[in-house]
């Protein structure tokens, strides 16, 4: 009884769930994120901080001034922890779309991101990351409605980002 234990264990043990690694390369992403990737290496974005309220039109294109999470003043807390207290977090306020649909949110570097609308964090519909890319790091997709909303971001290894939203 004990062996026939122990050969249980190993098998539990061996035929565990593997830890899933980040594709590698820009052309690793679901979608194209090419309009997104030279817009995000680009030198001419304009520079927001957080608390800021952004205008349309779509798409648009910001670098983020953060704050250390502690200090961020989030309006709703991120759905996921940061894995680090040192990391930078904020938001931008957004006007209602100027029509309901997905919208897609990119981000330049490591980061969450929370989109916040009638006071509730959405659930994002999709999901794109891959690492080696200079200048996009993930893209997610979100569906709005045509009231205003938040973007929270967390987790984020450095004081600011870069971000581009569009309409999917």
């Amino acid at each position: 009884m004990k062996s026939a234990l122990a050969v249980a264990l190993a098998l539990g043990i061996t035929a565990g769930p593997c830890l899933a690694q980040e594709p590698v390369g820009c052309d690793k992403f679901k979608w194209p994120l090419d309009k997104e990737r030279a817009t995000l290496t680009g030198t001419d974005l304009p520079k927001l901080k957080s608390g800021d309220r952004v205008i349309w039109p779509m798409p648009w294109a910001t670098i983020i001034a953060l704050l250390p999470f502690a200090q961020a003043q989030l309006p709703v807390a991120p759905e996921r922890a940061p894995k680090s207290a040192s990391s930078f977090a904020g938001y931008l306020e957004v006007p209602a779309p100027p029509s309901p649909g997905t919208y897609t949110i990119t981000l330049s570097s490591d980061g969450w991101i929370d989109v916040i609308q009638r006071g509730r964090a959405l659930k994002a519909v999709a999901f794109t990351g891959a690492t080696g890319c200079d200048g996009v790091r993930k893209s997610v997709q979100f569906d709005l409605d045509r009231q205003p909303f938040n973007i929270e971001l967390s987790g984020v290894p450095a004081d600011s980002i870069g971000i581009v939203v569009n309409r999917k």
